[in-house]
């Protein structure tokens, strides 16, 4: 990244880490849990759930042996299915709290893999390579060009494949972001930033450090409140 490009990547990153490790903690918690919701943040939930069996449905049902990065794991869930089929997963996220919780979550049920929980940057180059990425809506609250330099410091990180989400372009978004700015500041979630599907292909493939990986599957995902796309960029070279 340029100076410029960095400064607004650690901002974002620290608004997006005091969110959820302070604002939003709780409910996040709760939503990423079995316990009652209500009915939008059932809609949340159910897109959350399909979205992750998309992700692992792309994935080998054995990845023995395999170094897997959950960026962004959240409260872990996507962690433990990965090491469930054997994968030796470092999960990340800003949130010390949902790293906590995660790992709390996480303790009896991997019995194949291993999973390190971490609290930090999944940006950060000091995480060692990877066989795979996966993000799954850790991007969403970023500009498209920064998704794009997360995605080539992923590249020359991951050997085989990188499997993100990000938020498609549609009226839904736009008019949600709207209703999110009547909000009070302190109460306001980070904007999720709506990307065009075909824009973002063509970043990344102008990109030169992506230029070893191509679009191999995507998906999207919609479940009333939750609308979230899926790009599985595998190595070709």
């Amino acid at each position: 990244m340029n100076e410029l490009s960095e400064l607004r990547y650690l901002q974002q990153r620290d608004r997006i880490e005091t969110y959820f490790d302070r604002t939003a903690a709780q409910t996040w918690a709760r939503l990423t849990s079995t316990a009652p919701v209500s009915g939008i943040r059932a809609t949340v939930r159910a897109g959350r759930d399909q979205m992750r069996q998309t992700l692992l449905d792309w994935l080998p049902r054995d990845l023995t042996g395999k170094r897997v990065l959950d960026a962004g794991c959240g409260t872990g869930a996507l962690s433990v299915e990965l090491a469930k089929r054997g994968a030796q997963v470092l999960a990340i996220d800003l949130s010390p709290t949902l790293v906590a919780l995660a790992r709390e979550r996480a303790v009896g049920q991997h019995r194949q893999g291993t999973i390190d929980f971490r609290a930090g940057d999944m940006f950060d180059s000091q995480l060692g390579e990877f066989d795979v990425v996966v993000a799954m809506d850790s991007l969403i609250h970023y500009q498209p060009r920064e998704v794009v330099r997360i995605l080539s410091g992923f590249a020359a990180r991951s050997h085989q494949s990188i499997l993100f989400t990000f938020p498609p372009k549609n009226l839904f978004l736009s008019a949600m972001m709207t209703a999110g700015r009547l909000f009070p500041r302190k109460d306001r979630a980070p904007f999720i930033v709506p990307m065009a599907y075909s824009k973002l292909c063509q970043m990344i493939q102008k990109t030169n450090s992506l230029s070893d990986f191509q679009v191999d599957k995507t998906e999207k995902i919609s479940s009333g409140f939750y609308t979230s796309q899926a790009i599985a960029l595998v190595r070709s070279v």
